[in-house]
């Protein structure tokens, strides 16, 4: 493992799971059944996004740039998974806590995930051309 890895996966990974193990610990809410059930699709939607910023590798970028067309991994099936993943996140964060805020910043940070999904993709089809056109025919979202 190499410490590019280290550094974009793993620290990010363990950073996360440390904020969701204090937020389902101590955070604001009650601390029903509903708790652990939100905390393990927020677990999983953590863990989506680091698979897939690993799949990325060096791919990665916070603005629409298209460095190379990553079709294998957890992108062989889904376009953007980081986006979709993250939103897991956040879903598992509002039903941890039970706090209409969270869900409501939940609902509005959707469509600026598929307004960014949509810039990435005409960017992506302006540099690969056919082969992501092929691509996008073959995966979701």
């Amino acid at each position: 493992m190499d410490r590019g890895t280290i550094w974009r996966v793993w620290i990010p990974l363990l950073l996360g799971a440390w904020a969701l193990g204090m937020l389902y610990a101590r955070g604001p809410g009650p601390h029903g059944i509903l708790r652990p059930i939100g905390l393990a699709v927020a677990v999983i939607g953590l863990s989506g996004v680091m698979l897939a910023r690993q799949t990325l590798g060096k791919s990665f970028s916070v603005t629409a740039q298209a460095r190379a067309l990553v079709t294998s991994g957890i992108y062989s099936k889904i376009r953007n998974p980081i986006y979709m993943s993250a939103e897991f996140v956040l879903a598992g964060i509002a039903v941890m806590l039970w706090n209409p805020l969270v869900l409501l910043f939940l609902m509005a940070v959707i469509p600026v995930q598929v307004l960014r999904a949509r810039k990435e993709a005409q960017v992506l089809e302006a540099k690969f051309g056919d082969e992501y056109r092929a691509y996008r025919a073959r995966t979701w979202f």
